[in-house]
């Protein structure tokens, strides 16, 4: 209706321009160009003033690539994940099912980071993206196990409301290891291989699940490697997600415990976040210089990496905080 009363409008332009001079002409016919950009549903002027959700894929996956092999450290695994099930999920013209994943790995290894990165290169530069990702954080947004009941209707209602507005919505849940049981299998309708479910089809949304549980079981894989001198990269894949699967399912203190996300195989990938090491901890704080605005400083980068770099006690070769605390310590140290 609204595109049809702006071309009735248009139409009368011919009849009020001859009523005008070139000045007032130009400036009428400029407002009745911005006029119909913002009454058109996905004009490139409505998307740059307003938020809206536009169902063109534009994820770069040549630009996410080079953002995650730059900014992100020792996760060649995580990388490579992502990368995989992104592309398959936005090539696929009608995917299915939601691209759901499930990050594993201790604190500081980059979870968030390579989650917020996602959300970066999800939308159009310059498109506000706040109404599009929707970050749910386990402490702040379900405090209390005693309110599970509540906390399901809402997370339903909140889900079902926001892919209705935006296909390609992204929700990202934090803190997983401290969700309440059976929370989370709330949301199981909406991750699985259905058309639709009440008029709304949900296969392009993405769904991403951070999660501390599981990260002493990649840590104690990656020892044994390194004890048994492979490189890290040598770190098989299958068997990693394979123990974080049963880790997390039988973990009391996952927000998985039990959960029939994992039963029914709801959850498409598992991907682990390594524990970084003494050469990973020193690019973070390289990098923590450069957005600080300081100039290299070997030495600085060396100390503080050596001080985190605590894990095991005797061999001393993982950051058991990762690189979260690397930004403090580098504006301490300056």
């Amino acid at each position: 209706m609204k595109l049809l009363n702006a071309a009735g409008f248009l139409i009368l332009v011919p009849t009020f321009m001859l009523a005008l001079d070139p000045l007032s002409t130009s400036i009428f016919m400029g407002g009745a160009a911005v006029a119909w950009q913002l009454l058109s549903p996905h004009s490139w002027l409505k998307c740059s003033l307003l938020e809206c959700c536009n169902m063109k894929d534009t994820l770069n996956l040549s630009v996410l690539k080079m953002d995650l092999e730059q900014k992100v450290f020792g996760q060649h695994l995580a990388v490579q994940i992502v990368l995989r099930a992104l592309r398959a999920n936005v090539y696929s013209k009608w995917p299915k099912k939601p691209l759901v994943m499930s990050f594993h790995g201790w604190t500081g290894t980059g979870k968030s980071f390579v989650s917020s990165i996602i959300a970066e290169n999800l939308y159009q530069l310059n498109i506000p993206r706040r109404r599009f990702v929707h970050h749910f954080s386990t402490v702040l947004h379900f405090p209390h196990a005693s309110h599970v009941h509540l906390y399901k209707e809402q997370l339903q209602n909140w889900i079902q409301g926001n892919v209705s507005a935006c296909p390609r919505s992204l929700f990202i849940f934090s803190e997983m290891d401290q969700m309440p049981h059976g929370l989370i299998d709330s949301i199981m309708p909406f991750l699985g291989y259905r058309e639709e479910i009440d008029g709304v089809y949900y296969g392009k949304a993405i769904f991403l699940f951070l999660n501390n549980a599981g990260g002493d079981k990649i840590t104690e894989i990656a020892l044994d490697h390194w004890r048994r001198q492979k490189r890290r990269e040598e770190i098989p894949l299958k068997e990693l997600q394979s123990l974080m699967s049963e880790e997390i399912f039988s973990n009391v203190n996952s927000g998985f415990f039990h959960s029939q996300l994992i039963q029914k195989n709801l959850i498409d990938y598992f991907i682990p976040f390594l524990p970084l090491e003494y050469k990973h901890v020193r690019e973070c704080v390289r990098e923590e210089l450069r957005l600080q605005g300081h100039l290299e400083d070997e030495d600085l980068m060396t100390e503080i990496a050596l001080a985190m770099t605590d894990y095991p006690s005797k061999e001393r070769l993982y950051s058991s905080k990762g690189c979260k605390s690397v930004a403090p310590r580098v504006t301490l140290s300056i």
